[in-house]
This record gives structure tokens, sequence and C-alpha cells, in this order.
């Protein structure tokens, strides 16, 4: 492949922009159907996969906003799928842990979302979409680092 042009980072953010927005309206569509959000599937999916967590790491690894978190957490305790819990080490530290009704709700409706995905991207062969894995994960972290180091082009 030969030299990009100037415009190739602004092309390259608006593919990756449509490609994540069609993919997400099938998580969206997925989620939807189990009468959850994505951000209360979120929460449950991370403590189904991670165990009990402090609530901030929970909102860093979904991704939301604090506030945000609140009330979706606000809203599992009340359908009685997620129980909080302070630290034993640090009563400052709030934990999160799914609670039996949570931990089955996820189990059962986990596969057919992860199916629901693998159909949203199977347009790539497995080997494309482990290059694409790989090729994303380095822009993800490189952006990161030159956001971090304030670097500007």
């Amino acid at each position: 492949m030969g030299t990009c042009p100037s415009t190739c980072g602004l092309h390259l953010w608006v593919v990756l922009a449509r490609a994540f927005d069609a993919v997400e309206h099938h998580s969206r569509a997925s989620i939807a159907r189990f009468g959850l959000g994505t951000t209360e599937f979120g929460v449950l999916e991370v403590l189904y996969h991670k165990g009990e967590l402090p609530v901030c790491e929970v909102q860093r690894r979904i991704l939301v906003e604090s506030s945000s978190t609140t009330y979706v957490v606000d809203k599992l305790v009340k359908r009685g799928l997620v129980r909080r819990r302070h630290s034993g080490t640090d009563r400052r530290v709030v934990l999160l842990v799914l609670t039996p009704a949570g931990r089955r709700l996820i189990r059962r409706i986990f596969p057919l979302h992860a199916q629901a995905m693998r159909h949203a991207v199977a347009a790539l062969p497995s080997r494309e979409q482990a290059r694409a894995v790989r090729l994303l994960r380095a822009l993800g972290l490189g952006a990161a680092a030159r956001l971090e180091a304030r670097e500007t082009v």
C-alpha cells in the first residue's frame, strides 16, 4: 500500500465510527430483547465475568459516567439482580456482586447475546476478526498514550 494522504486519519475515524454504529445497533437490539439497557447489561456482564468488584472498577470497565452507574446500579438492586456491600478492609469502598437471581439471568442471556454479536461481525471471517482486534487494540492504546502525553498533531 502506498502513502496515506493527509485525510487518511480522518477517513479512518469516520469508517471506524460508522462500523461501531452498525455493530452497536445489533448489540442494543440483542440486549433490549431481555428488558435491559446496555449499561444494565454491562454491569451484569462484568460482574458475571470478573466477580465482585468496587463500583469504580465496574464504572471504568463499562465506560460510563459515575452518575449513570449509580442510577443503573440502583435499578439493578431494586430488581434484585445486584447487591451492594461495603469492603471489609475499607468502608469507603462499595463492592457490587451479583445476586443468585442476577447470576441466573446473565448466565441465561449472555450466550444469546454473544451469538448475536458473532452474527453482527460475521461479515469478516474469523481470521480477519482476529486481525481487526489486534489493529484496533493497537490504535486504542496508541491514541490513549498520545492523549496522556498530550501530543497534538
